[in-house]
């Protein structure tokens, strides 16, 4: 059984993502004064009612502000997703500000839940503390009850509020479901069809897709089942450059795409075949070269570009681009009519696989051996003449090798970039970074 679905609803700027972050304990949605920041539904999987006997898992979805006018005119598209969001819920936190009461707005999102007839739990948020000013009072008017009083900010309430969900779910079941296999994180400049990429996948308008650039702004999870597996896909906002950020909403959308690199287990780099690569994609690329992460690089719209090229001719200007990815592979994709993007998953899934493998210490130096034999270290002067005594894999994910040597100084990056290169061709490591770490050995006798 899939998780309860527990969203928060409620018109701009009375804390929704708060109070997401709040009970997820941890900052997944971006919290800013200016309205309409939420656009896609952002869940993330919480417990609920741990001070009670029966203590619940839920998926707690947090949605755009209801009766917004979005500035890009996307307002449509959040109202959609909202309504996504109340349909799929089993039960609606309709919160609202403790301190100016029923607002106009207030009464029209509780007319609009009333004719929904879900279950709703009124929440009068901003008690910030013992003394403030409330309009409480007439929010009975809403016709939901008395509503529970918190802060989301300071926590004031919320465990109540976790209690009073818990006990309004009692009789709905809730069953952790399997871990995700693999995590996906979609990256990629803005405007490279990642929203339009994972909405395919997932089979439904799971987010927000617009030819508007800077559509999706915080790193939304979505969970899809693919031949029996449960896959996360992570979309991110668009990358661009630092020096063209506007203000601190686009600021910490970047840095919440950064962080889904760091994160994920592996990365699908979506590239715009319809325009020339850009800076923005080779500092992207840059990034997550030095995460050391497993990466694909999917090359969406090819429908647009096929004419134009081949699929071979791409792949090399590619890696000609790209040097410091020489040895991730090519997915070509159109999202937007789903061609190849199963093939891509499936590819993520076998970067994920040599990512996690683990070579026997025979094996391992054997292959030391033999790159040996094609071409050792040069032999610098006022250094031993160099050696490796032994290698070993000490780390998967990304695969971690240590050379255990007599003088580090002969190892320099020059052959260190050779050595890895010959380990990839001869161990599972063909299309993953490689960690590799030159340690003088301690102890015993170092000839």
């Amino acid at each position: 059984m899939p998780l309860p679905i527990v969203a928060i609803v409620g018109r701009p700027n009375v804390g929704k993502s708060s109070l997401l972050n709040r009970l997820a304990g941890r900052r997944i949605a971006i919290v800013d004064a200016t309205p309409g920041v939420t656009r896609d539904r952002i869940s993330a999987t919480c417990e609920v009612g741990e001070t009670s006997d029966k203590p619940k898992l839920i998926e707690l979805v947090d949605t755009g502000g209801m009766g917004i006018e979005d500035v890009d005119d996307l307002t449509d598209h959040v109202e959609t997703q909202i309504a996504y969001a109340v349909e799929a819920a089993s039960l609606i936190l309709f919160i609202v500000d403790a301190r100016q009461g029923a607002a106009t707005l207030d009464r029209h999102v509780a007319e609009s839940l009333r004719r929904r007839g879900k279950s709703v739990l009124l929440v009068a948020n901003k008690i910030d503390s013992a003394g403030v000013v409330t309009e409480v009072g007439e929010m009975n008017a809403l016709g939901f009850g008395h509503p529970i009083e918190i802060s989301a900010t300071h926590g004031l309430g919320v465990a109540d509020l976790r209690d009073a969900i818990a006990e309004a779910l009692a009789d709905v079941a809730s069953d952790l479901p399997a871990e995700p296999v693999m995590k996906l994180a979609i990256v990629g400049k803005r405007n490279a069809g990642k929203s339009t990429f994972i909405n395919a996948l997932a089979g439904q308008q799971r987010l927000i897709v617009s030819e508007k650039p800077g559509t999706t702004r915080d790193s939304v999870d979505v969970t899809i089942e693919m031949d029996g597996k449960r896959l996360t896909l992570i979309d991110t906002a668009g990358v661009r450059k630092k020096r063209k950020l506007a203000g601190d909403i686009e600021y910490y959308s970047q840095h919440r795409a950064m962080r889904s690199i760091r994160r994920a287990d592996v990365v699908a780099m979506l590239i715009d075949a319809s325009v020339p690569v850009s800076q923005v994609d080779k500092s992207l690329a840059g990034e997550i070269a030095e995460q050391l992460k497993p990466v694909a690089l999917v090359v969406n719209k090819w429908d647009l570009a096929q004419d134009r090229a081949s699929g071979d001719d791409y792949a090399e200007y590619l890696t000609k681009t790209f040097p410091e990815l020489s040895f991730a592979p090519v997915s070509l994709t159109a999202a937007i009519n789903g061609k190849n993007l199963r093939a891509t998953i499936r590819l993520a899934e076998h970067l994920f696989d040599q990512a996690n493998t683990r070579v026997p210490t025979a094996r391992l130096n054997e292959c030391v051996e033999e790159i040996l034999q094609l071409r050792g270290p040069s032999h610098k002067s006022g250094t031993r003449p160099p050696k490796i005594f032994y290698a070993s894999q000490i780390a998967t994910a990304p695969p971690t090798v240590v050379c255990f040597v007599n003088d580090v100084r002969s190892f320099d990056t020059s052959y260190q970039r050779f050595f890895v290169n010959r380990l990839r061709e001869r161990l599972p490591f063909a299309e993953v970074p490689i960690r590799l770490i030159f340690r003088r050995r301690r102890g015993g006798r170092q000839e």
